[in-house]
């Protein structure tokens, strides 16, 4: 999550992060870009679902959270798992794509319970 809020911060293109860990303790990281929102996501869980000796994963992704009041605020969102465990999310709310010391965030909240990728 920290490396996609620094990319927020830097301004870089919308993307979508992939994070591995492997069963013998590597880790792989793959940045998904040149494509739609949805296409990038569905990529990206392809990506897990297929990769052989994950244990755990994360996906991170730049969205839309709706506020209390109606209102809809820039937020990163995550998505997390292990294999044989349940699949959660979580988002922090951002402001100041792009203008580096000005950039801020919030503390993650949960978001909800996600299709486990692992299995």
């Amino acid at each position: 999550m920290g490396d996609a809020l620094d990319l927020l911060a830097e301004g870089a293109p919308s993307s979508v992060l992939v994070v591995i860990q492997n069963r013998d303790d590597s880790i792989d990281s793959v940045e998904f870009v040149d494509d739609g929102p949805e296409a990038l996501l569905d990529g990206a869980r392809t990506y897990v679902r297929r990769h052989k000796g994950a244990v755990r994963y994360a996906i991170a992704y730049e969205g839309a959270i709706e506020l209390d009041n109606g209102t809809y605020a820039d937020a990163l969102l995550l998505e997390f798992g292990e294999r044989g465990r349940r699949s959660f999310s979580a988002y922090s709310l951002f402001e100041g794509r792009g203008q580096h010391d000005r950039f801020r965030w919030t503390d993650p909240a949960p978001a909800g319970e996600e299709e486990p990728l692992l299995g």
